[in-house]
């Protein structure tokens, strides 16, 4: 860069800084300030109103962490501000100028009726477009004390992270509470200025950039910096012809859609989204009354729903919006979920509570699924994606891969089954775009299919925390729509972006399988409570469905849909992506462990009491299999009369060596030190364990990431690992359930319990593992070395599983180090496979060896406790309860049942009458996953089922004769021309292709009177 240049840009910073930007509101006047604290957490509007204000002083310290307080501003415009904009200006106390992530507010006029957020990009509240000579200024603003965790890297451990350990000390103070004169002018010009800075920045020497510098130039020479509001015009004037020089025909399009990316819950609690919803939503509504071109999305239905309850007045606002095509609802899910650790009935109902919200509210039907954040996207979603009747799907994510750069950006993702989704990964590589020109140029030099398609979406607003799209984004857009030597952008709805790219790209390349995250590996273990509740929810929550179901089709109880469609959308919002994964503040899983709690004591209320209704009075003894396997001497979804087990005991000997355990199937060898030195499989007298490399083994890892503790796991936590193989006492016991080795260890500041159970006439082993944690950026796993040339693992993933190389031959393998599973894990060579299976761990890594002794060893090590400091720093502290077990010559299918078996115990209760199955299914490789009543509260039986194992399979299914033909429909349980696969034939038998999903419904045929008690409720 010349000298000259460089004059110029220098000149026209220092101007737009010191001179311009003042200038937008020199003229001011101070407001007066009371104040009201809360004494706990945030009241309504309406009675906030009412609270005793005291005099505040600009400067005064105010909020502690997490509090609020309401400030009463009052004024006087003066006479010589009539007939101007006038506005008020509120400085809160703002660190920075990040917003979402500090103290932030919303302004209420003396109604209670909100007007707009308050934040560091936003200070700015309206008053009047043409105010009046002493006009009297009254509003409010409920101001949140939110502590700023996220104003450093790397990340620190902090106390303010739960209102509970928080420091009392007031956190901020306002800086600046005034009336103020909006100078139009100045306001465009420093837009102007900006935009053409940083263009100027991003193009080569030559002709545009060198007229660019000469017209900034000019316009600092047509302003008296002393009079910059009079002058402002005369700047512009000397701008208007670079503005105007239009782009090329063939320059990238961005589609602009305002985003706000709100994360549920993250550093904040769940109450504070929804005043961040409400804070958001305010302006946004607002800006789309005064800017017709802007577009603006939101996903979540939960956050709609949050603001339909919690804030009507604005609800209202959106309503309108919504309608009048300009706010638009993106996603159709409940909330932006975890994409990996949920499961395929869940997914299922982030679909359908989604898409049935904002259908029933606003008449939308979302046709694309709106994912920007999550960490990891299972190849199971494309057909449920599809199923679910979406045509496209958005993220960004994988832009944070640490190693491997993504090749696409659009394209077609293909899942596990082959289903194939029309997806697009914005180049421009965030979801909180702000229309700089570094932005823009990075994103159109970085589009992978710039060849063929003429442009990609960019989500524009301030997120995370909140916020959204500014009025001076907004001005950017207006500038940038068509201005030489910068990509153009339009405000623009997603959808029709899709339909454009899809026609500019019919044979898109295509990207098969999961789409991995290589970063946040630490996800899949962090925060164990808050993983074990999702689990245990999901399965319990099914479970009552099925009983729940069983009793209203045996006309003994109305169905529960309220209850259910409760238990659901809880569950469902606590998958959101930094819930689930463990990636939020202590406050948030505090109140996620309460919370699961009680939704396990309610759905298994649920199957309670239906299983009592179903049984009727009596003294018997029953036994419940809820799950889709035949067990225990009880079909699936069946109650029959307990049966004292025949199988005889398995018979131990105890030697030197420790113990040998034999139950006729598996022979299992237990050392003193309680871990696993050989495993058997009788039949075929295979050893699975190599010798000397026993299995069982608690290793212990440091584990301190380069920067984000609660996500990354690091690939150098590695480096330096303790074997945990010395055990304090060990116990050998027999009972009717088997043969049970107990063993202590003691470590640091920890200690661990394991039960190993080795049970009659099974080939799994089981392990009880209580564990009392203290340790800190620690990383506990239990290896199971095997002596398996394995060239896969294969793990469970949504109804189906997804096979991943033991090799690293590529730096994409080699960046895998770390993978996710749902309830299990199999690695085989052929004819013979070992399955390791958890009840609540997520995480596992595959080590391959080869040495002359041993051959080729495969090592499969599950995920079982992490403990990082940021943004809990007492993450995982204390007790822990984990139980996981080893199936020894099991194949996938036999894996799967074990991990069923597992999964979903059988239930004692005690009746009068044996219940029978509504639904059966002839064949075990075709899997039910939900038996439930259909959503819309018309009686019809629904029932879905699945392929697990990745090969055509068949089934005949059999439901009650009040029911009609089944038909397959979507995941919605609507009937649609779209493929969702083959209905029943004339005798029920289904047929599925590897991995297909299925959704039948069969229609209330008959409807014989009382007995039919398919319950009425109130849809929420």
């Amino acid at each position: 860069m010349d000298s000259a240049s460089r004059l110029i840009i220098d000149r026209t910073q220092r101007v737009l800084d010191e001179r311009i930007r003042p200038a937008i509101s020199a003229l001011r006047v101070p407001l007066e300030l009371a104040s009201a604290e809360l004494p706990g957490e945030p009241i309504a509007a309406a009675d906030a109103l009412g609270l005793e204000y005291l005099p505040y002083r600009v400067g005064t310290a105010w909020g502690a962490a997490w509090s609020t307080v309401w400030f009463r501003a009052t004024g006087l415009v003066p006479d010589e501000w009539h007939g101007l904009r006038v506005e008020a200006v509120i400085d809160l106390g703002f660190d920075s100028t990040l917003p979402g992530f500090q103290c932030e507010g919303l302004a209420y006029d003396p109604h209670g009726t909100p007007i707009k957020a308050v934040n560091p990009r936003n200070q700015w509240i309206p008053i009047s477009d043409e105010a009046c000579c002493g006009d009297q200024i009254e509003f409010f603003v409920e101001a949140a004390a939110n502590p700023d965790l996220l104003d450093h890297l790397p990340l620190l451990p902090t106390w303010q992270g739960d209102v509970l350990t928080a420091s009392p000390d007031p956190l901020y103070a306002v800086r600046r509470a005034d009336l103020v004169v909006f100078d139009v002018q100045c306001h465009e010009l420093a837009l102007d200025v900006e935009v053409l800075l940083e263009l100027q920045a991003e193009l080569d020497d030559g002709p545009r950039r060198a007229g660019i510098l000469l017209a900034l130039d000019r316009a600092m020479d047509a302003i008296d910096v002393h009079r910059v509001g009079e002058t402002a015009a005369s700047a512009r004037d000397e701008l208007r012809a670079v503005l105007a020089s239009p782009a090329s025909s063939s320059e990238h399009i961005f589609s602009a859609v305002g985003h706000a990316h709100i994360d549920s819950a993250w550093l904040w609690p769940v109450r504070e989204t929804v005043r961040k919803v409400a804070r958001t939503t305010s302006s946004m509504t607002r800006l789309l009354e005064e800017n017709p071109e802007f577009v603006y999305g939101m996903s979540s239905a939960q956050q709609y729903e949050w603001l339909r309850d919690h804030r009507p007045e604005v609800y209202d606002r959106v309503v309108d919006a919504v309608r009048g095509g300009r706010f638009v609802p993106l996603g159709g899910m409940w909330v932006e979920s975890d994409a990996v650790m949920p499961s395929g009935e869940s997914i299922v109902r982030q679909f359908l509570y989604g898409q049935s919200f904002f259908r029933r509210e606003f008449g939308v039907t979302c046709r694309g699924v709106w994912l920007p954040d999550s960490f990891g996207y299972s190849g199971a979603l494309p057909q449920l994606i599809r199923k679910a009747g979406f045509e496209w799907f958005l993220s960004q994510k994988l832009s944070w891969n640490q190693v491997n750069t993504f090749p696409h950006h659009t394209f077609f993702w293909e899942g596990i089954d082959g289903s194939r989704i029309f997806s697009h990964f914005p180049p421009i590589d965030t979801y909180n775009a702000r229309l700089s020109a570094s932005e823009l140029a990075g994103a159109r030099r970085r589009f992978a299919q710039s060849a063929r398609a003429s442009g990609s979406i960019a989500a524009v607003g301030y997120g995370d925390g909140g916020g959204g799209t500014t009025r001076e984004m907004i001005g950017r857009a207006r500038r940038l729509a068509d201005l030489e030597g910068s990509p153009r952008v339009m405000w623009e709805q997603p959808d029709d972006f899709f339909e454009r790219a899809r026609a500019e790209l019919p044979d898109a390349p295509v990207w098969v399988g999961e789409l991995v995250l290589e970063a946040h590996r630490g996800t899949l273990t962090s925060q164990h409570h808050t993983k074990q509740g999702n689990r245990r929810g999901e399965r319990l929550i099914v479970e009552a469905e099925l009983w729940a179901t069983t009793a209203a089709v045996r006309g003994v109880l109305d169905y529960p849909y309220d209850e259910l469609d409760a238990l659901w959308k809880t569950l469902l919002l606590h998958q959101f992506h930094d819930i689930l994964p463990g990636s939020s503040i202590a406050w948030v899983h505090r109140e996620a462990v309460e919370t699961y709690s009680r939704l396990i004591g309610a759905a298994e209320a649920i199957s309670r009491r239906s299983l009592l209704a179903l049984v009727g009075d009596g003294e018997a003894e029953f036994t419940a299999n809820g799950s889709s396997l035949d067990r225990g001497g009880a079909s699936a979804f069946s109650v029959t009369p307990a049966t004292a087990t025949d199988a005889l005991r398995p018979v131990v000997h105890e030697h030197c060596d420790g113990v040998q355990i034999d139950n006729g199937v598996i022979r299992v060898v237990i050392s003193p030190d309680g871990l696993i030195t050989s495993a058997v499989d009788i039949s075929t007298g295979r050893e699975i364990i190599p010798k000397g490399r026993p299995a069982g083994l608690l290793q212990l890892h440091q584990d301190f990431p380069n920067t984000r503790d609660a996500w990354d796991l690091d690939e150098h936590y590695r480096h330096h690992v303790e074997n945990l193989a010395q055990a304090d006492s060990f116990a050998v016991e027999s009972d009717n359930d088997g043969v049970h080795v107990t063993v202590e260890r003691r470590f640091s500041r920890s200690w661990v319990r394991q039960r190993i159970t080795v049970a009659p006439n099974t080939r799994t082993f089981r392990i009880e593992q209580t564990t009392d944690w203290h340790e800190h950026e620690r990383l506990l796993k239990v290896a199971f070395p095997l002596s398996l040339h394995a060239e896969y693992s294969v793990a469970e993933t949504q109804f189906g599983c997804v096979r991943r190389p033991t090799h690293t031959n590529t730096s994409w393998q080699t960046a895998q180090f770390e993978h996710s599973m749902h309830r299990f894990v199999h690695v085989a060579e052929p004819g013979f496979g070992v399955g390791l299976l958890g009840d609540s761990t997520y995480g596992y890594d595959v080590i391959r060896d080869a040495d002359p002794e041993h051959g080729v060893t495969t090592t499969v090590r599950l995920s079982l406790l992490r403990s990082p400091r940021f943004p809990d720093p007492m993450a995982d502290q204390g007790g822990h309860t984990h139980v996981y077990a080893f199936a020894i010559g099991t194949d996938l299918l036999g894996t799967t049942a074990a991990a069923t078996e597992l999964d979903v115990p059988v239930r004692s209760v005690r009746g009068g009458s044996a219940v029978t199955p509504i639904v059966t299914v002839d064949e075990p490789d075709v899997i039910v996953s939900a038996v439930k009543l259909a959503s819309d509260r018309s009686g019809d039986l629904i029932v879905r089922v699945y392929e697990p194992i990745g090969r055509r399979a068949s089934a005949r299914i059999t439901v009650p004769s009040e029911y009609g033909p089944g038909q397959a429909v979507s995941l919605l349980e609507e009937h649609t021309d779209a493929p969702v696969g083959a209905s029943p034939g004339p005798d029920g038998t289904v047929r599925l292709a590897p991995f297909e999903v299925l959704t039948l419904r069969y229609p209330v045929h008959r409807r014989p009177g009382p007995e039919h008690r398919f319950g009425k409720g109130t849809r929420s």
